[in-house]
């Protein structure tokens, strides 16, 4: 384990254990909100949607939708719920992940950094964005991106075998940092950093492993700041978030295993997959809002 490696992991865990303590801290000062709850099937949704988010497909989309289905937790205070809820196990998904495979600690930090300052400073630019605008760019991105990577597992064309370089450099480095960026500035509109840091890594050349600790770490040090804002207003389903918190745990090491026995042939394909069921999301969701 080299020194940026423990740096990571001592920071994350620190900030963990202080987001930790002031969320149960905040549910023993309201028991009340426990009581008469749908506590089996909350539990339910924290591990299936934090399996999924394992993989790369994400939790907030697949978790709203669950609470919809099974009516157990308000759409008004949804996206409270959401980032608290699932704050801890984003940043456990990070400390397994760092050690999965070898990542070259600059590419890491500079994609890290990157988002972080994306959603500080840039968020200010996006959000005047028009979001039916970004969601067919984002669609279509990824499609394009599925296909690129689908052609060089085939090694159809110009393409060769998946990438495995554990680290980026030259221009190369200064693109995935500037896209991360990007990807943390939209993440305040509600666009995921998942997919697109997976396509986004992929095209660049590295092994496609080495994108779950960069999106992983990405929102690992961008979701607490929102969940301690959400605990402090008191604006989240406490139940909720709790049970989405410890299922969540449960999900995470179940995926986990998963995704660090699969050969990477597969796991590519199954990232495809992924992408082009976020693609046609984006889309049908851009055309929600043309409507």
């Amino acid at each position: 384990m080299n020194v940026v490696t423990l740096g990571l992991r001592v920071a994350i865990i620190g900030y963990a254990l202080i987001f930790a303590v002031v969320f149960i801290r905040d549910c023993l000062n309201h028991k009340e909100d426990f009581k008469g709850r749908k506590h089996v099937t909350l539990f339910i949704i924290g591990a299936v949607t934090n399996f999924f988010d394992t993989l790369g497909i994400g939790s907030f989309a697949t978790t709203q939708a669950a609470f919809k289905l099974t009516k157990s937790s308000s759409d008004k205070i949804m996206p409270g719920t959401l980032n608290v809820g699932d704050c801890i196990p984003v940043m456990t998904e990070f400390l397994l992940f760092l050690g999965l495979v070898e990542v070259a600690p600059l590419t890491l930090i500079s994609m890290i950094v990157g988002a972080i300052i994306g959603s500080l400073i840039g968020a200010n630019v996006v959000s005047k964005w028009s979001v039916k605008v970004v969601r067919y760019a984002l669609g279509g991105a990824l499609v394009f991106l599925a296909v690129m990577m689908g052609c060089r597992l085939m090694e159809i064309g110009p393409f060769g075998t998946a990438g495995m370089a554990t680290g980026l450099a030259g221009w190369k480095l200064a693109v995935a940092v500037g896209v991360n960026f990007l990807l943390g500035a939209l993440m305040t509109i509600g666009v995921g950093l998942y997919t697109p840091c997976i396509a986004l890594c992929s095209a660049l050349g590295l092994n496609v492993k080495i994108a779950f600790p960069v999106m992983f770490g990405s929102c690992a040090f961008l979701m607490p700041s929102c969940g301690f804002a959400f605990i402090k207003k008191g604006t989240y389903d406490r139940a909720a978030a709790a049970w989405l918190t410890i299922g969540g745990a449960v999900g995470i090491f179940i995926a986990f295993c998963i995704v660090r026995s699969l050969p990477l042939e597969i796991l590519t394909w199954i990232i495809i997959v992924v992408m082009l069921y976020t693609a046609v999301m984006f889309f049908k969701d851009a055309r929600k809002n043309a409507e």
